[in-house]
């Protein structure tokens, strides 16, 4: 089992920016509380590295990743502070060769057709669909997918997903996984909002249980 099935099991991965690495393990424990003991730890912050060593170190139960790695040094990185994972918002050849030499699964974004073959190219088991709200949402990727189902690829649509519109994406069988970056805000992070986060948590994965099961 991989770790792209583990987050498919879940069916969705919050997508965090956090500036201050002290907050890491309120954070991680906030998610864990919610019964969502997986994250999405952006490279947009310079504390990215230090909260997922963290979190990787002191709280093992959580599948924490990289998100926003451009770069093989922000590859090299995440890997060495514990990343389970890594995504990308576009998709870099150079990129993908590299974290398939060191053994990092990655998950490069695309919009388009011949971005999704260029991820096919590099044997990506699943790419993240970005922005998936400006991109057309679930109709365009469910136009994109469809001549490729056979090659099982799965997506991670980012990027203006809802609890109100997560019923559309979870009707894609190709949908692995969503990416929720309003599960752990930036700002509920700052304040120290734990309680929010943790019942933010709770209530998607209510939702995605309850979408499955009348599936």
């Amino acid at each position: 089992m991989t770790v792209f099935d583990t987050l498919s099991e879940y069916g969705v991965v919050p997508v965090i920016a956090i500036d201050d690495a002290d907050q890491a393990l309120p954070l991680a424990d906030a998610l864990i509380e919610g019964g969502l003991p997986v994250a999405e730890i952006t490279f947009r912050t310079d504390a990215a590295r230090d909260v997922i060593a963290q979190i990787a170190a002191s709280r093992p139960q959580m599948i924490v990743g990289a998100g926003t790695v451009l770069t093989e040094a922000q590859a090299d990185a995440a890997q060495a502070a514990g990343a389970k994972f890594a995504l990308s918002p576009g998709i870099d050849g150079a990129v993908l060769a590299h974290a398939q030499r060191i053994g990092l699964p990655f998950a490069p974004g695309i919009m388009t057709p011949s971005e999704l073959q260029l991820a096919l190219r590099h044997d990506c088991p699943m790419v993240k669909f970005f922005p998936a709200m400006p991109a057309g949402g679930p109709n365009m990727l469910k136009n994109i997918a469809a001549p490729y189902a056979h090659t099982g690829i799965g997506f991670n649509p980012t990027g203006g997903v809802t609890l109100d519109n997560l019923p559309d994406w979870l009707a894609l069988p190709q949908v692995r996984a969503v990416g929720g970056t309003w599960i752990a805000t930036r700002a509920d992070i700052a304040a120290g909002n734990w309680d929010q986060i943790t019942r933010n948590a709770a209530e998607a994965v209510a939702r995605i249980k309850d979408i499955r099961s009348k599936a």
